[in-house]
């Protein structure tokens, strides 16, 4: 296998010459391996390497990519997860740039998204998704729009934000997001603008999350600005201009491909389809236990690998880094997180040229009460994406329908439901086209449909619930107290591409310099 012979940051070997000095043997690269090939472990196994580090990846999947992966629908390909990923950072776009596809980015459709609300007449409850807030909370809450969306009792509620006292509430140790903006706002902004985005970022509910872990910083501006408008304002004017989200010519799944290509060109060893049974600590480095089967005239059979690593990078969910990690870190079983909400994605490539109007812009996001709907959010991929509506042509057009949010305990308790996980194909197939047509307010049957498909994934979004933040840092703690280890992941660095990137090449870098102290 290819490789780099040392790492650079180690001081190279003065040259020697073979005519007046004896040969000096090749210095033998350090090993890593990294557990889950996701994109925090593709960009983990890519930087390390780099590095000149020879590196082994085992993903338990038949795919590399995770959450950033793809799907065929009436012969098109398709993001099967992350469509678009957050400008606002330099995370992603410096990604971008290194695997040399800065050519194929492009923005979103300025047209926006809509915001389904609940009422009697479906349609006139529909309207353009405000822009000037920060995960619906407004930072103007009298603004034409916000009294549209919240009325004009909600919106006198909520400018009483600029002159109410801060007291306690930045300063507590920690703090949900349902309790700041109804603290501050009220009722009327929290229900009918932030739980819908938090419901189609997050799949869960306002007072569920930890404030902290979702607007890190709101609570200092608001501390330093005196209301949280002001807050989100300055926040917002901190931001890099333009759009606030980007995507890539083809679909995220390009990425994947890059940092697949790019990995193999560096030399490191890719096994899919290989889930890792065990890993302990030997000695300073460690051994990883993997299975894969193999198919030979007898049929197939499982074959068990053990590989040494000096260094060990675990990218899987909460739940499995703890299992796989528990007898190797003390105190780290304790942190164990529960797994995330299930969510299931309904992809359906229609034949309409009456949607060819756009009438809903680039999708719609759905407040919780909407009864008529189950779906949480609807993209309007073919609207949001002029690549892709190029590819498809004039009245042809893919909907991405989201299925699944975490419910508070209130709600819980009441009307418990059934995920949408374990609801069948042919039910979410049905409810989907059902969802589309109200939303759209575009009849949509199955002979309007080419072609359909439904991804789920199950514990996919990271756990961001009040305290989860001190998890984290519980996590961290016991993992830097062992060398030669890391861990990363959405479920430690948050929800989105950008989080997830930046994180990951931060505590690689981290890694690197443990290693250049050896």
């Amino acid at each position: 296998m290819p490789h780099r012979s040392v790492l650079p940051h180690f001081p190279a070997a003065r040259k020697s010459n073979p005519e007046t000095e004896p040969a000096v043997p090749a210095e033998t690269p350090l090993t890593a391996v990294v557990v889950g090939g996701g994109i925090s472990g593709l960009i983990a196994a890519r930087d390390l390497a780099s590095s000149g580090l020879s590196v082994t990846l085992f993903e338990a999947g038949p795919e590399l990519g995770g959450c950033v992966g793809t799907h065929q629908v009436a012969g098109l390909t398709l993001d099967s997860g992350a469509e678009s990923f957050a400008t606002r950072s330099r995370a992603v776009p410096d990604l971008v740039g290194e695997l040399g596809l800065e050519d194929a980015v492009v923005q979103p459709n300025r047209s926006g998204a809509w915001l389904q609300l609940a009422g009697d007449d479906v349609a006139a409850a529909a309207q353009r998704m405000p822009q000037s807030g920060l995960l619906g909370i407004p930072a103007d809450p009298r603004a034409p729009e916000i009294v549209q969306a919240i009325g004009r009792t909600g919106s006198a509620r909520a400018a009483l934000d600029k002159v109410l006292p801060v007291g306690g509430l930045a300063r507590r140790e920690t703090a949900s997001l349902g309790e700041v903006v109804r603290a501050r706002m009220g009722d009327a902004v929290l229900r009918r603008l932030v739980a819908p985005v938090v419901g189609g970022v997050y799949s869960s509910d306002p007072d569920a999350l930890d404030v902290d872990s979702v607007a890190p910083g709101l609570r200092a501006a608001l501390a330093h600005h005196g209301s949280l408008a002001a807050a989100v304002a300055s926040m917002r004017a901190a931001a890099p201009a333009g759009s606030a989200v980007g995507g890539l010519v083809g679909g995220m799944g390009t990425l994947t491909r890059a940092l697949e290509k790019d990995l193999l060109a560096l030399g490191a060893s890719l096994h899919t389809a290989t889930p890792v049974q065990s890993v302990e600590r030997s000695g300073s480095g460690w051994l990883v236990s993997a299975s894969a089967l193999t198919v030979s005239s007898e049929g197939a059979a499982p074959a068990q690998e053990t590989v040494s690593a000096d260094v060990l990078v675990i990218a899987t969910d909460g739940p499995a880094a703890v299992d796989l990690l528990a007898g190797s870190v003390p105190g780290l079983a304790a942190a164990r997180p529960g797994a995330g909400p299930g969510v299931a994605l309904v992809t359906l490539v229609v034949d309409q040229p009456d949607l060819d109007a756009h009438p809903r812009g680039t999708g719609v996001l759905v407040a919780a009460d909407v009864d008529a709907v189950d779906a949480k959010a609807l993209t309007h991929a073919t609207a949001k994406w002029q690549w892709l509506a190029d590819s498809t042509g004039p009245g042809t057009h893919v909907l991405r329908l989201s299925y699944g949010r975490a419910l508070s305990a209130e709600d819980s308790a009441a009307a418990p439901r059934t995920s949408p996980v374990d609801r069948e194909d042919d039910d979410l197939f049905a409810q989907a086209l059902a969802d589309a047509s109200v939303l759209l307010q575009v009849p949509l049957g199955v002979d309007d449909v080419v072609g359909w498909d439904v991804v789920r994934w199950v514990g996919a979004l990271p756990s961001a619930a009040v305290g989860h933040r001190d998890r984290v840092a519980s996590v961290r703690s016991a993992v830097d107290e062992v060398p030669g280890l890391e861990m990363v992941g959405a479920w430690l660095a948050g929800t989105g591409l950008a989080a997830v990137t930046a994180d990951t090449r931060a505590r690689i870098a981290g890694l690197l310099e443990q290693l250049d102290r050896l």
